[in-house]
């Protein structure tokens, strides 16, 4: 089991390995078809054989994964393409992040209003907003669509913040990108990185 916790919206995934969702539904966050909120856990239908989810402020994902294949779906708030669905409209079904369906997605992660995947082949990819280089793709655009972060490869592990991605390799390192004012990337400046830097660990 798991559960994630959004900006007043929980899901939480079962041992059968459904997912359920609860709270504040404003742009369909519950998947379940509708804005209207719930006080008690809702299952969200089309999800079969999930193995992770990850809520961001108004949004969620879930990743199928079986033998043969993996998929990460995304459905709610999608003002800043959040969903990687090539759009910015929000969605109340759960529907599929495009270019993913059978990629080796083995771990999401999500931000404010950012996505990130780590692939099984040690690549990362991310999707949403990126006025402070959240994306790591070298720019501070928008990417409705997942793009690959560049010069990321043997990522084992990843997680996002407010408006900063941040990855464990296998190696032991840990890079960041992103938003930096407070000095959340590690490199010892307070300047936005639209690119990976890599954290001074002790």
């Amino acid at each position: 089991m798991a559960v994630a916790a959004g900006n007043s919206f929980t899901i939480t995934l079962g041992t059968d390995r459904t997912v359920w969702a609860w709270g504040s539904n404003s742009n369909g966050q519950l998947g379940n078809g509708t804005t209207t909120d719930s006080y008690t856990p809702l299952q969200v239908p089309g999800l079969a054989a999930i193995m992770a989810i990850a809520a961001g402020n108004s949004f969620a994902l879930a990743m199928e994964n079986n033998e043969l294949a993996s998929t990460v779906w995304a459905w709610g708030s999608n003002n800043n393409g959040q969903l990687g669905n090539g759009a910015m409209t929000d969605v109340y079904t759960v529907g599929e992040v495009s270019n993913m369906n059978g990629t080796g997605a083995i771990g999401i992660a999500a931000g404010y209003d950012h996505a990130v995947v780590v692939k099984n082949d040690g690549t990362v990819w991310t999707w949403g907003n990126n006025s402070n280089g959240q994306l790591g793709n070298g720019t501070t655009t928008v990417s409705v669509v997942p793009v690959q972060v560049s010069g990321m490869s043997g990522v084992d592990a990843v997680a996002a913040g407010y408006f900063d991605t941040v990855v464990l390799k296998i190696n032991g390192t840990v890079w960041t990108w992103g938003y930096n004012f407070y000095g959340q990337l590690g490199n010892g400046t307070t300047t936005d990185s639209s690119i990976p830097v890599q954290a001074t660990l002790p």
